[in-house]
């Protein structure tokens, strides 16, 4: 289950009913035999977008005993290096040692501005970031910045794994050398050269790129032409906003997140999918043991009683024939 906690006043969303209802969610995820939940970063975003994901793994600590919670990814060269010590520490101890930190670059520049960070050295700021960290998890006393400092307290995890997120060469190779593993943004691509390169260095084959269902799913059994036209406003702020900030990187959209208005192409050649209970069973067949359903049922402002309808039937014709 993934979470970015998008708000957008304009389609009738709050903070505070979206932060409540994702806990809520989250507990419940928890106690259905979720893998994992899935949060990420931005900053500046008007849609309230999560810009704290640390604090928000926290408050899921307090709620939930099993499920493990993913960082995909933190912005890790906008924080102060011993804050960020020090956070994912406590954050840890919150999840009891459930907590899975994915580090990246970033992309979007206006998100370094906010802080006064040089954008065009987020990666070597990341490639000093990993080895400190895992100096001062420790919990000794080691040399920063001309003094003696010492990081408490210590993160559950011993030793706290790091993985390294991001589809660029550079970014694979930081995974490879310094990094516990890799989190492709969704990508087989990246996978494969990541796993290409471990290979050629004699190290363990981690294995084909888990076989994933949608970005987005949705379960009903309405009608589909019905139930799309109330999603739509949703998914079309999220690809909108995605589009924007890679178009603004890269100079053209990226990955799913090309802007369209037909609710056909608002699929994204299946990226966002809605699914009767039936397709989704078979669905999970054609992906097998090791495939994965993610879930993303607060998505742009997605009404909470909504969701929990969608979150209801999955309980009562899904998971009891998933094993």
């Amino acid at each position: 289950m993934n979470f970015d906690l998008r708000h957008p006043a304009h389609l009738g969303a709050n903070g505070h009913d979206t932060y409540r209802a994702a806990l809520d969610m989250c507990r419940w995820a928890d106690e259905h035999g979720f893998a994992r939940i899935g949060l990420g970063e931005h900053h500046q975003s008007p849609d309230g977008y999560i810009p704290a994901p640390l604090v928000v793994a926290g408050a899921i600590g307090g709620c939930t005993r099993t499920v493990r919670v993913r960082l995909s990814v933190l912005l890790a060269p906008l924080y102060d290096p011993i804050r960020l010590a020090e956070e994912i520490a406590v954050a840890d101890l919150c999840l009891g040692g459930r907590l899975d930190v994915g580090l990246g670059v970033g992309y979007v520049e206006d998100d370094f501005a906010l802080f006064g960070i040089d954008y065009h050295r987020r990666g070597k700021a990341l490639d000093a970031l990993i080895p400190l960290l895992r100096t001062a998890w420790t919990g000794e006393p080691f040399a920063y910045r001309g003094t003696t400092v010492r990081v408490t307290p210590r993160p559950v995890q011993d030793p706290m794994p790091i993985f390294v997120g991001g589809a660029s060469r550079a970014g694979i190779r930081r995974a490879v050398d310094l990094a516990d593993g890799y989190l492709p943004p969704g990508l087989p691509a990246g996978w494969e050269r990541y796993r290409k390169e471990l290979v050629a260095l004699g190290r363990p084959d981690p294995g084909p790129f888990p076989p994933r269902g949608p970005v987005f799913l949705w379960v009903s059994t309405e009608p589909k032409a019905a139930v799309w036209e109330r999603l739509a406003p949703h998914v079309r702020h999220q690809i909108d906003s995605y589009a924007g900030w890679t178009r603004d990187a890269y100079g053209a959209p990226q990955g799913p997140f090309v802007p369209e208005r037909d609710v056909e192409e608002l699929r994204q050649g299946g990226a966002y999918d809605v699914m009767t209970p039936d397709e989704v069973l078979a669905l999970a067949d054609t992906l097998g043991p090791d495939g994965e359903l993610h879930l993303n049922p607060l998505l742009a402002g997605i009404n909470p009683d909504a969701a929990w309808a969608m979150l209801r039937l999955v309980e009562r014709e899904v998971l009891p024939h998933l094993s």
